[in-house]
């Protein structure tokens, strides 16, 4: 299944799946059926690789979004999206979810004025993000904001092209997360 970790390239026809839609080795186009807990597994792991975040980090925001009121799955999406790093993407801002980290790590962003290096501060609606004064004609954002000019920016987030800002207008429901996953899937692995 495509991730889109590879930026642009995912959306071209050089993307891996599109060219070899099986496994890689001599035994990739062998289908083997997997146990329940297998398929928990791949989805938990699909979602760890889409947001590049480590086990830890995960299995920390998953006991978070146990501890917090409402459906843990939706919760957890919830956590992730509101990311810096993937606020920063949803935004165009990045090509992807990887080049928006290494930007917010070098500090080429602000938080509603205020400098944030920090890729996993969890936003809040109201926060505005915007490119930091010395890096608005940095060539990886400006080549980002042009090719991702075509991208669709999520009803929950608000851009500002001309500024080189964005809000984020609201938590984003179920709905209007694009990510195919099944976040059951992961509740259940995780309540083994």
């Amino acid at each position: 299944m495509k991730l889109f970790l590879k930026g642009e390239r995912c959306y071209t026809s050089k993307c891996a799946i599109e060219r070899r839609k099986y496994a890689p080795g001599q035994h990739g186009q062998r289908q083997r059926k997997l146990a329940e807990y297998g398929v928990q597994l791949r989805e938990k792991q699909k979602l760890k690789r889409i947001y590049r975040v480590l086990e830890r980090q995960f299995r920390n925001y998953f006991k978070e979004a146990v501890r917090r009121k409402g459906v843990t799955g939706e919760i957890l999406l919830q956590l992730l999206e509101l990311r810096m790093d993937n606020v920063v993407y949803r935004l165009g801002f990045g090509l992807s979810r990887r080049q928006a980290r290494q930007l917010v790590n070098h500090a080429h962003f602000q938080v509603n004025g205020k400098k944030v290096n920090i890729p996993s501060y969890q936003m809040r609606p109201g926060d505005v993000v915007s490119v930091a004064p010395r890096s608005r004609e940095a060539g990886a954002i400006v080549e980002a904001i042009q090719s991702t000019g075509g991208r669709r920016v999520p009803e929950w987030l608000s851009l500002d092209t001309a500024a080189m800002s964005g809000q984020v207008q609201a938590v984003p429901t179920r709905d209007q997360i694009d990510t195919l996953v099944n976040e059951a899937l992961i509740v259940e692995f995780y309540s083994r």
